[in-house]
């Protein structure tokens, strides 16, 4: 909240706590509440951009009452205004509510005055004093509820004024009745800067708000009823309070007069006497006539039709959310609305309390390389390869060794280790995974206990005892699919399924081949379990899986399947395949180099 509405907050809220105390059994929250709550807020100023979670916001002067907002949300580029309670209109001393240099994707706005028009503001002026002056000229007395935050100072300004040029009525006192509005008026002072033009500029000469004429009324027992008088009560609705107790002694003396200055709710005393019933019920429930004159002027800091129209015309936001209003208010404004607005596609919403309302919004994502990976730009068509770091709503593409410089992450290593049973000769091992993988490599002296290799130099085998060998490597892609395969050849050794010769300088091409079909058949075997070769057709096979049939060329690589799915896994494992045994010397397989679109 802005640094006036934190200020504002506290005087508020222990006000209520204040008045709950005598009739309030179970109150929402006490003062220790309050002052708990006050070190969890953070402040905010105007068009000062703040960020949480990747969602940035900023607020624009909203005019209703000092510090209140309007708050400007973007998440992910899909743009939110909230305007809150806002007036357009500049008054005695508030500025207008600012108008965003662009427009958001949705604005969530009140509808409090649906499509009523306010009279322009000096002809309410001109009202308001007339009603005063005269009623207190034929020795009557006005009452003026109203809240003590917002209307009561803008009201207060406008009497010290008027009665500052007529010096007939300096006699006739004009009184504040609102401990809340006495309180608040400190906070009014200490933000001057905040206010509009006017105001500031009448500081320079003297504290506005130190009126000449109005002095504070601290309750009716202070009050000296013996002539005309002019009292300012709290609250606006005359539901209760000061502002009920004034209106109970005054309402049959057809010499005085109440002046509604704002918004009133339905269900309030406020109300009903506007409609100027021929009597009313009293606090203690006597019913007596209504004498009393009762005039509503409407100084109410929510904006009107007119105000909401132009502001939505100059922004043109496709989604409008109407919110703040009675029922019957908002559908009317939202038809005059669509009947008006020029974009005839704007989408308005008038959703109930407590309602859910969705939208889906098609945003571009991008993301943008930093680090090392932005020193060199990248040709068209070629690959940029690094880590995909989403912060917030925002992704970046960063190499592993700069992960911990732009980001609270670090880069690691999995190293894995299984152990697999075997009984034999380790040099066994040794002899089939050579037929296998062009680099395997002694660790250490072979005479030595107890031997070890490194395959591919990516996996190291190493007898543990007599019973069983383990197998170690980090995890990454290849190693794992390295891996794999040693496993299974290890195991195939066992069962005596993978019976791999050794090639010598005399083997024929047709076996080489032969011998490249069961290394795909053994690794495809330990994939998908159910592969089995096509008698009569040399080199394919056919892979059954939860009664789908692929079948797979070994030499040619093609792999046909009415399921994309599995087509693209067995493609994908016979390119990994290829990647794990890249080194056997195999002239015309399916590895072969002229035939290596064919996993592409």
């Amino acid at each position: 909240m802005t640094h006036a509405t934190k200020a504002i907050y506290r005087l508020i809220l222990s006000d209520y706590v204040k008045v709950s105390k005598g009739s309030v059994e179970d109150m929402l929250y006490n003062e220790q509440d309050i002052i708990q709550s006050m070190d969890k807020i953070e402040v905010i100023d105007f068009h000062q951009t703040l960020e949480v979670n990747g969602i940035r916001f900023w607020c624009y002067t909203a005019g209703h009452v000092l510090g209140a907002a309007m708050f400007m949300v973007d998440i992910a580029g899909v743009r939110v205004l909230y305007t809150g309670d806002y007036s357009r209109e500049e008054d005695r001393h508030l500025r207008a509510a600012e108008l965003p240099q662009f427009s958001p994707d949705v604005c969530v706005i009140e509808s409090t005055y649906g499509v009523q028009l306010h009279q322009p503001r000096v002809v309410r002026e001109k009202r308001f004093t007339d009603v005063i002056h005269n009623t207190v000229a034929q020795g009557g007395r006005v009452l003026i509820p109203a809240f003590a935050l917002g209307r009561a100072q803008e009201l207060l300004l406008i009497l010290d004024e008027y009665w500052s040029a007529h010096p007939e009525l300096h006699n006739i006192p004009i009184y504040y009745a609102s401990p809340l509005a006495k309180r608040c008026m400190a906070v009014y002072q200490t933000y001057i800067n905040a206010m509009n033009e006017r105001v500031r500029a009448q500081f320079e000469v003297s504290n506005p708000f130190d009126f000449k004429h109005i002095s504070s009324l601290k309750s009716i027992e202070n009050l000296d009823d013996v002539g005309p008088s002019v009292v300012m009560a709290s609250p606006g609705g005359l539901q209760s309070g000061l502002s009920r107790q004034l209106f109970d002694m005054w309402c049959q003396d057809k010499k005085n007069a109440c002046v509604i200055p704002g918004y009133v709710v339905e269900g309030t005393l406020a109300k009903t006497i506007i409609t100027e019933p021929k009597d009313v019920t009293l606090s203690n429930g006597l019913t007596v006539p209504l004498n009393m004159q009762v005039h509503y002027i409407s100084f109410s800091a929510h904006a009107d039709y007119g105000q909401t129209f132009e502001f939505l015309k100059d922004l043109m936001p496709p989604n409008i959310i109407l919110v703040h209003g009675e029922a019957n208010e908002m559908g009317r404004l939202k038809q005059k609305l669509l009947a008006q607005l020029p974009d005839k596609n704007t989408k308005i919403l008038t959703p109930k309390n407590c309602q859910t309302v969705e939208m889906h919004f098609n945003s571009e994502k991008m993301a943008k390389a930093i680090g090392q990976l932005a020193e060199k730009i990248p040709k068209e068509g070629e690959h940029v390869n690094g880590l995909l770091v989403k912060k917030g709503f925002t992704y970046q593409i960063i190499a592993p060794e700069d992960l911990h410089i732009f980001t609270q992450l670090s880069t690691g290593n999995i190293a894995q280790r299984i152990s697999v049973p075997y009984e034999g000769a380790f040099s066994v091992i040794r002899h089939r995974l050579k037929q296998i993988y062009e680099s395997v490599e002694p660790l250490d002296d072979p005479t030595e206990s107890p031997p070890a290799l490194l395959v591919h130099d990516r996996v190291t085998v190493k007898q543990e005892n007599t019973k069983c060998v383990s197998i170690q490597w980090s995890t990454d892609p290849i190693s794992d699919m390295v891996s794999d395969s040693v496993v299974t050849v290890i195991l195939n050794i066992n069962r005596g399924i993978a019976r791999v010769g050794v090639m010598g300088e005399g083997v024929t091409e047709e076996e080489m081949e032969r011998t490249a079909e069961k290394v795909v058949l053994a690794l495809l075997n330990s994939l998908f379990d159910d592969v089995k070769r096509v008698a009569g057709e040399e080199g394919k096979m056919v892979v059954s899986i939860d009664g789908v049939v692929a079948t797979v060329d070994s030499k040619s690589g093609v792999v046909e399947c009415e399921n994309e799915g599995l087509k693209e896994r067995l493609r994908t494992a016979l390119r990994r395949i290829k990647s794990a045994v890249k080194p056997i010397p195999l002239q015309k397989s399916f590895f072969a180099s002229e035939e290596e679109k064919n996993f592409n």
